[in-house]
């Protein structure tokens, strides 16, 4: 097989560039970013959520949770963070893939680009992420990808497992809005499930030193993994945590993130995710057997 690519018109945005390779696809937009949105088995689902109010729009200086997958910056702040991605962005091909180039956002002064690659045989995506630092002096920061999930799933995340004797081995950080019986939260001994319910419109989230350096969703028969490669005694943002997830009624996000890392003028940090996709595996109830199953059978490397 081979990597296709192509422009096409997705959901108004009318520069956006198709990978496929005959057994899964990805969309990338050109028109705002840089942002996919689109990933799934070809003329099927896409297993990525998407605003539909904010479809097909571009330009201005409000900001707009399209949804899809994104790269940001953490720690999360009201001003740095949320500059609007509504300007087009540069790309080009790369060997099975393409790259996307955002121009400089200036009040910041950083530069964000991801490199899409198609595996040409497989149901396998690579993803690097890259945020650089165009100003004049130092800055510290986390590169954070978000990737927003259709409904109805159930997460799976594993729980770290490393014999530490008397100490402590993980750490299960809660933002103010979360409450530890949101019925949504599984909280097992070998995972952390988390379902996705469109009736429930309160937001939870929750961060955790993801050991495996790996999460799954379920939903409608389908599995989508997100891998990367957390660092031990590295530190990280939000009380330590390279793993963080964050649901309400309308989706929920995958998240994982770079080590903190300060950044002198002209220096990049890069993150690296792999995702995967797979066929035929349904998951109608909490069941760490089950889970087990998955994880040996698809999960851990």
């Amino acid at each position: 097989m081979s990597v296709k690519i192509e422009k096409i018109n997705f959901s108004g945005w009318e520069n956006s560039i198709r990978l496929s390779n005959g057994i899964i696809d990805v969309v990338a937009t050109t028109d705002i970013g840089p942002r996919i949105v689109r990933f799934g088995f070809e003329e099927d689902a896409n297993e990525f959520n998407l605003d539909p109010k904010t479809l097909g729009l571009k330009g201005g200086d409000e900001f707009r949770f399209y949804g899809g997958h994104r790269l940001w910056h953490s720690p999360e702040d009201r001003k740095r963070t949320y500059i609007p991605d509504n300007d087009p962005v540069d790309w080009h091909e790369i060997e099975n893939g393409i790259r996307l180039i955002q121009k400089p956002e200036k009040w910041v002064n950083t530069q964000k680009e991801i490199d899409i690659v198609l595996n040409p045989n497989e149901n396998k995506v690579r993803l690097v992420h890259r945020i650089t630092n165009l100003g004049a002096w130092p800055i510290e920061l986390s590169a954070w990808t978000i990737t927003v999930l259709a409904p109805e799933g159930i997460e799976i995340i594993p729980q770290p497992n490393k014999d530490t004797d008397l100490l402590p081995n993980r750490q299960i950080v809660l933002w103010p809005y979360s409450k530890m019986n949101d019925k949504r939260v599984y909280w097992g001994e070998k995972y952390i499930a988390l379902k996705q319910d469109p009736n429930n419109r309160k937001p939870f989230k929750l961060g955790i030193n993801n050991q495996e350096g790996w999460a799954a969703y379920v939903r409608g028969g389908h599995l989508f993994i997100k891998r990367y490669y957390p660092k031990e005694n590295a530190t990280y943002p939000d009380f330590g945590v390279s793993f963080e997830t964050y649901t309400n009624d309308w989706m929920l996000e995958i998240e994982t993130l770079s080590p903190l890392t300060k950044l002198q003028p002209g220096e990049t940090v890069e993150h690296i995710e792999e995702w995967e996709l797979y066929d035929g595996v349904y998951v109608k109830e909490i069941d760490e057997n089950i889970f087990d199953d998955i994880a040996k059978k698809y999960c851990r490397r």
